[in-house]
């Protein structure tokens, strides 16, 4: 019996660790944006959205923390008027990021490293072909991409779309998450972030609720 109620007690301290350790973060944008650092554009929320104005080159929003690692980022992607918007990770600064943006001609997303010198200096990491979607303007589209050391892997409306790598000596190992377009108008909502190394400000399981349980297991045991 003791050995039974060590064994529950244990697989509760693990819970415990995935608690304490994984964890995410959402911006669902209702009321504000005030986290979001603007590297350039003119960015608003209208609607429960974030929105960006058709502009320029490379335009993003960054958020989150530039020591963040291995991580999955999600958001919803609209675009309004123009060809080219995305999500982007690892941002170092707000020139030095990677970027994974939908492209509505050639119905492809398109793999892009950014870097110093100028908002649209950057190299081609590869591309995508649309599988089993249409990307097209006024629509959503949900991005979700799981970044793992060089690995690069997208989902589109759930839809496996490929991994990619960067397997250059320039690579980004960290950073920050946000969105982005190139000379578009777009539209992104519901945006998370989750991995390891993310403080979960929404927590799964509250720790007294827990303490709760491991008081019951004990008085049956």
């Amino acid at each position: 019996m003791k050995y039974l109620f060590s064994t529950v007690v244990s697989c509760c301290l693990v819970l415990v660790a995935s608690f304490a350790f994984a964890g995410e973060q959402t911006w669902s944008f209702d009321s504000d944006a005030d986290d979001w650092e603007v590297a350039n554009g003119n960015w608003s929320v209208e609607d429960g959205t974030y929105k960006l104005a058709k502009g320029g080159r490379a335009e993003h929003s960054l958020v989150g923390d530039a020591e963040w690692e291995d991580y999955t980022v999600e958001a919803k992607v609209r675009l309004d008027e123009g060809n080219w918007a995305g999500v982007v990770y690892r941002a170092q600064s707000e020139k030095e990021y990677y970027v994974y943006y939908l492209n509505v001609p050639n119905n492809k997303t398109e793999l892009w490293r950014h870097k110093e010198s100028a908002w649209d200096s950057r190299d081609k990491i590869g591309e995508l072909q649309g599988a089993n979607i249409k990307i097209a303007n006024g629509e959503w589209f949900d991005m979700r991409i799981v970044v793992a050391g060089n690995s690069m892997k997208l989902w589109i409306n759930g839809e496996d779309q490929g991994e990619l790598k960067d397997e250059t000596d320039a690579g980004y190992p960290a950073g920050q998450i946000g969105v982005w377009a190139w000379e578009t108008a777009a539209s992104f909502d519901d945006v998370k972030v989750a991995g390891d190394a993310i403080v979960n400000l929404t927590p799964v399981e509250p720790l007294d609720k827990l303490a709760t349980t491991w008081g019951r297991l004990k008085q049956r045991f």
